[in-house]
């Protein structure tokens, strides 16, 4: 779309064109923001297969710590953690605060949910001090992930809006 402003040298078509962009550019989804909704999805998948799974084998019903966990922390954390990053700047009429923070948050939260429901699983059917120390070390940081969300959305809402330059 760039490319057809250097097309027409028009002055008012050039000036809404690139208003066009600015407000497409404005709207895009950040990488994190996809990333947070692709993965709330992949969860919710992973969540309902486990679900199924556990209805029909009586077994697997010692899961029920992962398949909250995928639920919760998986699929409505991370949705809400997606769609708040996209929408509540936004709301706001400014940027969000730090999208580093953001991508950290995106990072740590998928390691640590992933990290803590694989060794949750491995200490139910091979009790191991090391795993039941990894999955709660997996918690801790799953906690600071949520934290870095508040703090990254309070810092957006609350803090005063830079004036124009």
């Amino acid at each position: 779309m760039r490319h057809i402003i250097a097309l027409r040298p028009d002055w008012r078509y050039t000036k809404i064109t690139k208003k066009i962009i600015k407000y497409q550019e404005d709207r895009a989804m950040d990488k994190f923001v996809k990333g947070f909704i692709v993965m709330s999805v992949v969860y919710l998948g992973l969540a309902a297969v486990l679900g199924i799974v556990m209805l029909g084998n009586p077994n697997v019903l010692a899961l029920k710590f992962v398949h909250s966990h995928l639920n919760m922390l998986g699929w409505v954390s991370m949705m809400i953690f997606g769609v708040g990053y996209h929408i509540l700047p936004r709301f706001m009429g400014r940027p969000l605060y730090s999208n580093k923070v953001a991508e950290t948050q995106f990072y740590l939260a998928n390691l640590s949910l992933i990290s803590m429901l694989v060794f949750y699983t491995l200490n139910i059917y091979n009790p191991n001090d090391i795993f039941w120390m990894i999955t709660v070390a997996s918690g801790v940081v799953q906690a600071l992930t949520i934290f870095l969300f508040v703090y990254n959305m309070l810092m957006t809402l609350l803090t005063k809006a830079e004036p124009p330059h």
